[in-house]
């Protein structure tokens, strides 16, 4: 247990108070950009700061949590209740990876402007609501109840259309109708899941309702467990509940669409781990969860095999490497669980910095599509922060996208189950798949010349809406080749550098993991924590 020390329920309350803080000032101080900039990122490092420092606590002391609200569970009959918080290392290195996304994100966000190229884009709205988003993020993996948890997915819900619809143009507003409309049922059916869980058990807090669940009829269990596995399910992107996806995040601006990539998906994705570790261990679910990950591979990367835009390509292969985190997860093992929890953290990476790269060749070229792209190898330090996590993700050795596949092909293959070795085929298909489709990218948008794009000549040339006559980064003279400010090159490489520190830090980074999928897959380090005279 983590040493009894008066800072650490501070601690524990900054990532998600910080945040909140942070927003109200910039709402209050909306006319001035300056004031709102220095405010956000600064929240955002404390952020970050307050979160390393919760991984080195977790990873040295274990487990801690913090009731909150004014309410003693000591003695009470029914056991805790109020807002409980809880930090183990999984759910501390969710939040190291989710704060350095966001910081990076942000200051991308602020080098472009966060205009992408349209003047009428209520910019001052923009970072109180990307502070409120990140707040809903970091709460979601402190929670330890379920309402608490159903309230940051609202937080989200309601920070995320804003953010989709900025500039209110017909197509984000379109994308952002439907992705609220699929929210709110996921909402609903979440909202179904908690009254039925209280009504089985009668309390909300995640580590009592484990201990109670133990003396409920199996029928129930399972029926309340997938009832949460829908709900999670559509957060997290998992087929037949991904189809919302594609068609919701290409029509933000590229900040917004890079972080809700990155992030937003793995909220679901955790929520599927913890459930399933603490509240329905057994495994009754797993052949389920086994055929659903096959499908989210499958089914996503030949959508992303058809598609000629680069975002809802991007789009597809998300969905379909959600599939290799739910793959980790229904082995149930700890070796499974060690490969997904990596596998998170690098997907995290090496998509968010896909997306930024997008962005980056939106306002280099003026567009998104295959078909009017060409010629960016002319811009080596494009090409570069493209190839190497476009890498990452199709799974090239010795890259940390290969190294998490080896992880869960190996889990795959110690569970011996027919499922199992038909999700190891799965996944190395969908890996030479996802290479393919990456290779696409390469070949048409950077070797391919302009000229021989079968719509070059509808490219922006780069466009005045889109060029930064004060940036630092110019590639050539050619007229059709804008430049890219170094406050978004920046953080993009920032970003491939933290994808390349997963490679490199490999050895280290999945003692980590195994630590940390020990202590998950051991409830009781958990339910001891919360309910025990140690907190």
């Amino acid at each position: 247990m983590i040493p009894q020390v008066s800072w650490f329920p501070v601690l524990i309350t900054l990532p998600t108070l910080t945040p909140m803080l942070a927003a109200a000032l910039t709402l209050l101080r909306g006319r001035n950009p300056l004031f709102q900039r220095i405010v956000t990122v600064s929240a955002l490092i404390v952020t970050l700061v307050a979160s390393c420092m919760m991984l080195y606590l977790t990873n040295a002391h274990g487990t801690y949590s913090l009731a909150i609200g004014g309410w003693d569970d000591k003695g009470h009959p029914n056991g805790p209740f109020g807002i409980t918080l809880v930090v183990d290392q999984l759910a501390a290195l969710m939040l190291v990876v989710a704060t350095l996304v966001l910081l990076c994100v942000v200051v991308y966000a602020i080098g472009q402007g966060i205009r992408d190229g349209a003047s009428e884009q209520p910019v001052s709205v923009f970072l109180p609501t990307y502070l409120i988003l990140c707040a809903g993020v970091c709460n979601s993996f402190l929670a330890g109840d379920l309402f608490n948890l159903f309230v940051s997915f609202e937080v989200l819900l309601a920070a995320s259309f804003v953010l989709l619809t900025l500039g209110a143009t017909g197509d984000r507003v379109r994308a952002g109708a439907s992705y609220v409309m699929v929210s709110m049922v996921s909402s609903l059916i979440f909202l179904v899941g908690i009254a039925f869980a209280y009504a089985t058990t009668g309390t909300l807090n995640l580590a009592e309702m484990a201990v109670r669940l133990d003396h409920v009829p199996d029928g129930t269990r399972n029926a309340l467990y997938a009832v949460l596995l829908v709900a999670f399910g559509i957060k997290a992107a998992v087929f037949p509940l991904s189809t919302w996806l594609p068609d919701s995040y290409p029509t933000a601006p590229a900040p917004v669409t890079a972080v809700f990539a990155g992030l937003l998906t793995k909220v679901g994705v955790y929520a599927i781990m913890r459930t399933h570790t603490l509240l329905f261990p057994g495994g009754s679910m797993d052949p389920i969860l086994l055929v659903a990950g096959l499908l989210t591979m499958i089914v996503g990367i030949l959508g992303a095999i058809a598609q000629s835009d680069i975002k809802r390509l991007l789009s597809f292969t998300l969905v379909s490497h959600i599939g290799y985190m739910v793959f980790g997860i229904a082995l149930s093992s700890e070796l499974g669980m060690s490969a997904a929890i990596y596998y998170v953290a690098h997907h995290i990476l090496v998509q968010t910095t896909l997306f930024l790269v997008v962005g980056l060749i939106e306002r280099q070229a003026g567009s998104a599509s295959l078909r009017r792209l060409g010629g960016l190898i002319a811009s080596p330090v494009l090409a570069a922060l493209f190839l190497i996590p476009a890498l990452n993700l199709g799974g090239i050795p010795p890259f940390s996208g290969f190294l998490g596949k080896v992880a869960l092909i190996q889990a795959g293959t110690e569970n011996g189950s027919v499922l199992a070795w038909v999700l190891v085929a799965g996944s190395v298909v969908t890996s030479l798949l996802t290479l393919y489709v990456v290779a696409r990218i390469w070949t048409k948008g950077f070797w391919r010349p302009r000229a021989d794009a079968p719509e070059g000549e509808l490219s922006d040339s780069a466009p005045s809406a889109l060029i930064d006559e004060s940036a630092d980064i110019a590639f050539d003279d050619r007229e059709d080749v804008g430049r890219m400010p170094i406050t978004m090159v920046v953080p993009t490489a920032l970003m491939v550098a933290a994808g390349i520190a997963l490679t490199i830090w490999a050895g280290p980074i999945f003692g980590f993991t195994d630590r940390a999928a020990t202590d998950i897959m051991n409830r009781d380090v958990y339910i001891g924590s919360v309910l025990g005279s140690g907190r």
